[in-house]
């Protein structure tokens, strides 16, 4: 059974985090050039998460942060994988046109992989380390949150 623990950040600049130690939810999608992609191939990289949507106002603002984190920590192994969860794609890939983030980004058509993560706010993104448990995860965005993801890759990449 997986347990969280919910820890509400009142103070500003600090996002309001999920934590659990469970295993990360293995899960195959279609990334934006049809390849599939499994999550248990990516074991021994640190991987940020990121649930999103075209209609989400704050998922638009951390895109950007997102893929300078990948561009930083990258060559560490670290990678970003940006699940859209919209049945439509192309709302979706109009986003991504205007944004060209270059991280990764997967398709959640039929919502089954963001189920299992319990996502239920957008964006939800979730730090998994090296072998594959679930570390960290936070609900919504603003800006500054990104100083927080960057503490915690940094943590895990040093494990």
């Amino acid at each position: 059974m997986k347990h969280l623990v919910f820890i509400i950040a009142l103070l500003p600049g600090l996002a309001a985090a999920v934590t659990s130690s469970g295993p990360a939810a293995n899960f195959t999608l279609k990334s934006t050039n049809g390849e599939n992609i499994r999550l248990s191939e990516r074991r021994g990289e640190v991987l940020l998460l990121n649930f999103w949507a075209s209609w989400c106002g704050p998922c638009r603002q951390e895109i950007p942060e997102l893929d300078k984190l990948e561009q930083k920590y990258q060559s560490l192994g670290f990678a970003v994988l940006g699940i859209n969860v919209e049945q439509d794609r192309a709302s979706a890939e109009q986003v991504l046109k205007d944004l060209d983030p270059s991280f990764m980004v997967l398709f959640d058509e039929r919502n089954e992989v963001s189920e299992s993560y319990d996502v239920d706010a957008m964006p939800v993104t979730v730090l998994v380390d090296r072998n594959g448990t679930i570390r960290f995860a936070h609900k919504g965005y603003k800006p500054g949150y990104e100083d927080v993801y960057e503490q915690q890759i940094r943590q895990l990449i040093k494990e």
